[in-house]
């Protein structure tokens, strides 16, 4: 039993030395929150007006406090009251930027006035606070809670409540003592200001995370385009590979006499081609595991500008009416360039039926000697667009299919209220002929 009151004693002991030093990191070293810019996640939109408010409350307190503090003191100190008054209401603002200095400042005025005024005050009055009393220390109270973490407020409070305690031990005549009164007082002040503080910090975290959202369902967004136009490339890619494996398996028997040496690099250039056809085999594999497409999409050959006639008829069956006109002399391109530009079309005219409704499009396919351009432009709508979350994220796929290829991608609003997605993709292969013929389907 003397073993553990020994052992409990040296605790209390330890827990005593290290008071102060505790007392010093939560209510004087360690900062308050940062006071958030204008615009910033949590910025509260009602700072400025309580900015305003606490100044003009200040003022309004500094008057009723010097009548009191005026009232209660004798001739010889009556010009401190007034100081003290006026140092009190400017301590109350000062609270906005330094909550932690005002509120030692406000319980050190608070008790420095209770000890001047108390020997000549009226023995009726409320003690230790009077009533302007607690309204300045509850007010120093709020504002702190407004700043720092709950645990620092309630310390603050419990230093608050002993100042109070060890007042009323040093009273030189008996006051009617209003601690039942003025507890009540303080702690409804500082949970309103830790309330006050925890919607602020929830907001924030809101602000942050729904921004991380829209960032991560970016990146999600783009990587599932990406994919998307990596299993589309590695079938066109297979293709060739394909039609180069046949190419050399049959070329030695074109030949009458091949020689050996002609037989061996044949060889080769089939062997490298089916290698690199398991490749890319593999690697559709891994693309296609989340998501694997129908056995009947699987394989179907990938869309071109071929394909163009059948997707307008589509769109123009969901009543989208849609202009269609091409520029220049059609000429051979890569595989990947017209299936790019088809896509580029498809999302461009899907993006005007989810927002442009009633509007009408026109699509341009321009041939030219260094590439092909692909222009869509829609008209204003005819009535608002069903408010839909998130960003437009097509215009992300558009963008990496223009940039895999090189080419670039304008996006924006016409003058006229629509908009507008004009692409310029670089030829793959294909002859160099002038532009000269136009034609137009309506």
């Amino acid at each position: 039993m003397g073993a553990v009151t020994s052992s409990r004693a040296v605790r209390l002991r330890a827990a005593v030395r290290r008071a102060p030093r505790a007392l010093y990191e939560e209510l004087w070293a360690a900062p308050a929150d940062r006071v958030p810019r204008m615009g910033e996640p949590d910025a509260p939109v009602w700072r400025p007006s309580l900015l305003v408010l606490l100044i003009i409350a200040a003022a309004c307190f500094a008057v009723p406090r010097t009548n009191e503090l005026v009232t209660e003191a004798s001739d010889g100190v009556s010009g401190w009251a007034v100081l003290a008054a006026l140092a009190q209401s400017v301590v109350l603002v000062a609270g906005m930027i330094r909550p932690v200095g005002a509120w030692w400042a406000a319980t050190a005025l608070s008790v420095t006035t209770v000890l001047v005024t108390e020997p000549v005050m009226s023995p009726d009055r409320l003690f230790p606070w009077s009533v302007m009393g607690m309204v300045f220390q509850g007010g120093a109270l709020f504002l702190l809670a407004l700043r720092v973490p709950l645990r620092r407020a309630t310390g603050a409070l419990a230093l608050t409540l002993l100042a109070g305690m060890a007042l009323t031990l040093h009273q030189t005549q008996r006051h009617n003592l209003d601690l039942d009164r003025s507890a009540p007082v303080f702690v409804v002040a500082l949970v309103l200001g830790a309330a006050l503080r925890s919607l602020r910090l929830a907001r924030k975290d809101l602000v942050v995370q729904a921004g991380l959202t829209a960032e991560e369902r970016a990146r999600r967004t783009l990587l599932e385009e990406r994919n998307r136009i990596a299993r589309e490339l590695h079938d066109v890619v297979a293709h060739h590979m394909s039609v180069i494996s046949i190419q050399a398996q049959v070329a030695p028997h074109l030949v009458e006499h091949p020689t050996e040496e002609l037989r061996e690099n044949l060889t080769g250039i089939r062997e490298n081609a089916l290698e690199a056809l398991a490749e890319l085999r593999r690697v559709l594999g891994v693309l296609r595991s989340e998501e694997a497409p129908a056995r009947s999409t699987r394989h179907a050959p990938q869309p071109d500008l071929d394909g163009l006639d059948a997707l307008l008829a589509t769109v123009r069956s969901a009543g989208l009416a849609v202009a269609f006109s091409t520029t220049g002399a059609p000429r051979p391109l890569s595989p990947g360039v017209e299936l790019s530009a088809y896509r580029i079309v498809q999302e461009a005219l899907s993006n005007v039926m989810r927002h442009a409704p009633g509007a009408s499009a026109q699509v341009v396919i321009g041939h030219r000697s260094t590439g092909l351009t692909v222009r869509v432009v829609n008209s204003p709508p005819e009535r608002p667009a069903t408010p839909s979350a998130g960003v437009r994220h097509g215009l992300l796929g558009m963008r990496e299919r223009a940039a895999m290829l090189g080419g670039e991608l304008a996006t924006g609003p016409t003058p006229d209220g629509g908009w507008e997605v004009t692409a310029i993709l670089p030829a793959g292969t294909g002859t160099t002929e002038p532009d000269t013929t136009t034609e137009e389907v309506p």
